[in-house]
């Protein structure tokens, strides 16, 4: 117990975004698996690590790449749910999990998404890729650059489904989570990850999901289930309570029961030990007054977007003070210019950066001449005092 409240104080401290310097490791969780990541969605605070890093193979979990990439066309309107895809020769010649397409068959982006998220049809993820750059080789292209974008360094595809096993297709478990973070802050991914039973082609082909945890694990959002001879079981599993989401990353597990009570014992430590303590947003934050600008202050935001901190549960609420630094103008949109200290019950849990929310320029001569006219005629009314900008 001491140990986990030295490490939850350790993380608190820590700006948004950052590995925790103390995550629990190894034999702090009773974990089977050899590797293991444990990390909650808003912030991206590690908690939990077992051979993070280790290189393992994916099989099917890399499928939320697929995924990943399917659902940012779909928000970025390059494509849409009741767009039709036909599946070539090619797609339709795959075989293990699939919903065996047939050559020329037609679907709705909205079924091959179904499809893909429910039994992990690997005919159907081909065809998208296919659909989406005009072969799965380019496609795998844009899933390398995608993981290369979201940093992570210990994955290399050479596929769309994770069918093959192949030494050049590689990942890690650290980094299945980060691509898992990625895909579930998509509310969209969730209309298709959290489906149970469900059936295509007018009801003549039924579909249910490979991840029993969709159906038996209170909160379960998903995300994606594995298996090779090579990979052995692997998971990415995601729950939220409350408005708390973590991801659970299993990989090279012995069995599916192993998998599954492995992510179900991260998932249960989360929401037994943390939640998320909200942020002032820039309306609620004050502003930060300002010399020599064409305003006299500007708005205030947490710095990178951060909107919450996790926190131990329990105890009192949050309280928060600003500590704000002497600016003159000009300043930029995102200029660090303070901090934002976050307390509870007097104790200080973190500092977390404050930024301005909006550029203020310096004021020019025009500007100094008609503040001192306006400071003259208040003078003559007697409602204002003469203030020359400092410099």
């Amino acid at each position: 117990m001491k140990r986990t409240l030295l490490f939850l104080l350790l993380l608190a401290l820590l700006p948004r975004g950052a590995a925790s310097a103390e995550p629990l490791r190894d034999d702090a969780l009773k974990i089977a698996a050899p590797c293991a990541v444990l990390l909650e969605k808003e912030t991206g605070e590690l908690l939990y690590e077992k051979g993070a890093h280790e290189r393992a193979y994916p099989a099917s979990v890399t499928k939320v790449m697929t995924l990943l990439l399917i659902v940012e066309a779909i928000e970025s309107g390059r494509l849409s749910l009741e767009d039709t895809v036909t599946a070539s020769a090619r797609a339709a010649s795959f075989g293990g999990s699939c919903v065996y397409l047939e050559e020329g068959e037609r679907m709705s982006v909205d079924e091959m998404l179904k499809c893909i998220a429910v039994v992990s049809a690997n005919d159907c993820a081909v065809a998208m890729a296919e659909h989406l750059c005009g072969s799965e080789e380019l496609f795998v292209e844009r899933m390398n650059r995608r993981a290369e974008e979201l940093g992570m360094g210990e994955t290399h595809f050479t596929n769309c489904t994770g069918l093959f096993e192949d030494e050049d297709h590689y990942t890690s478990a650290w980094d299945v989570a980060l691509m898992s973070r990625a895909l579930i802050r998509h509310e969209l991914v969730k209309r298709y990850t959290t489906i149970w039973m469900d059936s295509i082609r007018g009801g003549a082909f039924g579909l249910n999901n490979t991840n029993k945890l969709v159906y038996w694990y209170p909160g379960c959002t998903g995300l994606k289930t594995g298996y090779t001879s090579q990979a052995l079981y692997c998971l990415a599993a995601t729950a939220e309570r409350d408005g708390t989401e973590y991801v659970a990353v299993i990989m090279r597990a012995q069995s599916i029961d192993s998998r599954n009570a492995d992510a179900k014992a991260l998932l249960n430590y989360a929401f037994a030990n943390f939640a998320l303590c909200p942020l002032p947003t820039e309306a609620e934050l004050p502003a930060a007054e300002l010399r020599c600008g064409t305003d006299a202050a500007v708005p205030l935001r947490p710095a990178d977007g951060a909107r919450a901190i996790l926190v131990p549960k329990g105890g009192e609420s949050c309280s928060f003070s600003c500590e704000l630094s002497e600016a003159a103008a000009p300043v930029c949109e995102g200029q660090r210019l303070g901090t934002l200290v976050v307390r509870r019950g007097g104790e200080e849990l973190a500092r977390l950066p404050l930024e301005a929310a909006a550029t203020v320029e310096r004021i020019g001569f025009t500007g100094i001449l008609g503040r001192l006219a306006a400071s003259l005629v208040g003078l003559q009314s007697g409602c204002f005092s003469l203030v020359f900008p400092a410099e």
